[in-house]
């Protein structure tokens, strides 16, 4: 039996890098995912991929930075799917620049996109999970909350905001068997790796900078994201809650 057997999924930025390998991870172990993504085409892709492996999804439209949007897509995904028994709230957003040549534009964007938009994804599901006495959230970070990152600021702060969030929340709703972890990735080949190293003056140079600071020699893929999402949306962690768990091939090594 796959360990996510006919339980329904969202998955947020579910249309490309970690957020597409999760959903091919989660679809593989019996999940019915529902891809949330603001680019259709790529959500698409992805629900093509999963159906072509004889997996179930549904691709929907979402700005998670939309109240509204957030709510259309959660019920459309109940009401093609099922209930939702986990949100992998993914999404996210950086830019890399030192704080003070930030401007508010930025931060606000930064904001709604990384905080914001997992809040609303949050207080869209949690009533439901409560009222079935069964929930799995994973909220993914960045290892940029637990130690800093230069050029990150308020990229950081947001994910750090998401960390604690997690941890009052697995308090909040431990009762109703809800549990709500948090995954921190490591510097991960993404398109949101390199839209950050195009802000450097040598991308390639910022690149390579990340790959030989890694233990394990390599850059993060996202496979590897999927891989420990997938543990904390299944049973197999049913008495792991409030946790963050580093994915970094050994860069940090938080206690």
């Amino acid at each position: 039996m796959q360990r996510l057997d006919g339980k329904t999924v969202i998955v947020t930025g579910g249309g490309g890098g970690i957020g597409a390998a999760t959903c091919r991870r989660l679809a593989r172990e019996g999940a019915k995912v529902a891809v949330l993504d603001m680019n259709l085409d790529a959500a698409h892709k992805v629900v093509a991929d999963i159906c072509a492996d004889g997996g179930q999804a549904v691709a929907f439209a979402c700005d998670i930075t939309d109240r509204a949007q957030v709510d259309a897509a959660v019920a459309a995904t109940e009401a093609q799917l099922g209930p939702v028994a986990v949100l992998v709230n993914n999404a996210g957003w950086d830019v890399f620049k030192p704080f003070v040549k930030t401007v508010p534009e930025e931060w606000n964007k930064l904001i709604a996109i990384n905080l914001t938009g997992a809040l609303h994804m949050l207080h869209a599901v949690l009533p439901g999970m409560a009222e079935r006495k069964y929930g799995r959230i994973v909220n993914v970070a960045s290892d940029a909350a637990r130690g800093g990152s230069s050029g990150e600021a308020v990229y950081s702060a947001c994910k750090g905001g998401l960390v604690a969030l997690s941890k009052t929340l697995a308090r909040e709703h431990a009762r109703q068997g809800i549990t709500v972890n948090v995954v921190c990735p490591g510097p991960t080949d993404t398109a949101l790796l390199a839209g950050v190293a195009e802000g450097a003056r040598d991308p390639a140079k910022l690149i390579e900078a990340f790959r030989s600071a890694i233990p394990l020699g390599r850059l993060g893929q996202g496979d590897d994201l999927a891989n420990a999402i997938a543990f904390f949306g299944s049973d197999d962690a049913a008495f792991v809650t409030g946790q963050v768990l580093s994915v970094s091939g050994g860069l940090t090594m938080h206690g």
